[in-house]
């Protein structure tokens, strides 16, 4: 039995990277139809997937007449113009992303360049773009759209809150879980008791557990989900990232004690003349460096995976001519197969670490310390009955 579930596993993962394949070399065109085989291009490819998008395509490819088809759906345009809300559906700028698409609502011109979606001057027919290709006629629009990774989001939140909801009424009914519970009890149990309760400590960690389950497993499934032919890269998006980072900051800055600032604005036992230079640091060591090293961590773990993996697939199209259709297609698989075990793994571990380091940092903030103990000559005769 043990076997046959390891080479399922293995199975699955196979096929898992067979379909990204596939999905990649689908996909890999220009929008004029033109194949993606050079370096640079592969490169702004690469670049392109890992941004989020307006628009939710599986893959596309070009039909018999040359025309460019995406297979998808479009999502909801919602922008906050000169002129107040304004909303579209996403398909009427026909997947193009130059600026040479213009839309039309009440009155207003908008382009999309680069993901960002310009509203045009007043009077303005086409976008005038400078040297850099920036726009000279419009402005930035504040962006209120359903994205791709938003739907991602959507998703992974509304299957948790079904998965827990049904764990917890099991176990109002049954002392053990049944169907997919059993799979979640062991990770919940993980979470509480290995991360949760020796970090925050036995009096406090009940109160944030269930941030540090919800993190857990919104970073892990997205992780997942991320290595799936569906193209999501929700965690690789450094606004996520830093929106989990500040939710964070804002439990531990919130539930810290009164322990836990006076240690860091008027830290007991050290010189007075030192005090404000310390306060200044262990600032922004609480405020800038703890959430910068949660969001750039998760941040860069995972869009290092992606163009890793992503690179990896590449090479079937940038060596087809050294190595043939044949051994650059080989090559690629390998590789791409060994480092999907590697960011399956990575998949987990990141998710463990942002939860460790969250756990740490609230426990931190909770403690409470024992002044007089801290400060008690130690005497050799009270250590040796430690171990009497």
């Amino acid at each position: 039995m043990r076997v046959f579930q390891q080479s399922f596993k293995f199975l699955a993962l196979t096929v898992l990277v067979f379909l990204s394949t596939t999905v990649y070399a689908q996909s890999s065109h220009h929008e004029d139809g033109g194949q993606i085989d050079t370096r640079e291009e592969v490169d702004a490819y690469i670049a392109h997937h890992l941004q989020d998008s307006h628009d939710f395509t599986f893959f596309s490819y070009t039909n018999d007449e040359g025309e460019r088809k995406h297979a998808g759906f479009p999502l909801p345009m919602i922008l906050w113009s000169s002129e107040g809300l304004v909303t579209f559906m996403s398909s009427e700028f026909h997947h193009n992303d130059d600026g040479h698409v213009i839309v039309e609502k009440n009155g207003l011109k908008f382009a999309k360049i680069h993901s960002k979606i310009y509203e045009l001057k007043p009077g303005a027919t086409a976008v005038i773009f400078d040297a850099e290709h920036h726009a000279t006629n419009g402005a930035r629009v504040l962006d209120f759209s359903i994205t791709k990774s938003v739907v991602g989001i959507l998703v992974i939140g509304l299957l948790m809150f079904f998965w827990f909801v049904r764990l917890a009424k099991q176990y109002k009914t049954k002392k053990i879980p049944t169907g997919f519970g059993r799979v979640l009890e062991p990770l919940v149990l993980y979470v509480r008791d290995e991360i949760a309760r020796p970090n925050i400590g036995e009096k406090h960690y009940r109160k944030f557990t269930g941030y540090l389950l919800t993190v857990f497993f919104f970073i892990w499934l997205l992780n997942m989900v991320g290595l799936t032919p569906l193209g999501f890269n929700v965690t690789g998006q450094i606004a996520v990232t830093a929106c989990l980072a500040i939710f964070t900051l804002i439990i531990y800055a919130v539930s810290g004690n009164k322990d836990f600032w006076m240690h860091i604005l008027w830290m007991p036992g050290v010189p007075i003349l030192i005090r404000p230079i310390l306060a200044v640091i262990e600032l922004v060591g609480t405020f800038i460096i703890k959430p910068f090293s949660l969001l750039v961590r998760l941040f860069a773990n995972i869009t290092a995976g992606h163009t890793v993996i992503m690179a990896l697939i590449a090479i079937m199209f940038v060596m087809k001519d050294t190595l043939g259709v044949a051994g650059a297609t080989g090559l690629s698989f390998i590789l791409s197969v060994l480092i999907m075990f590697i960011e399956v793994l990575v998949a987990f571990l990141q998710a463990y670490i942002f939860t460790m380091l969250s756990a740490l940092f609230i426990g931190m903030a909770v403690a409470e310390h024992d002044h007089e103990h801290d400060h008690k000559i130690v005497d050799t005769e009270d250590v040796r009955s430690d171990f009497v």
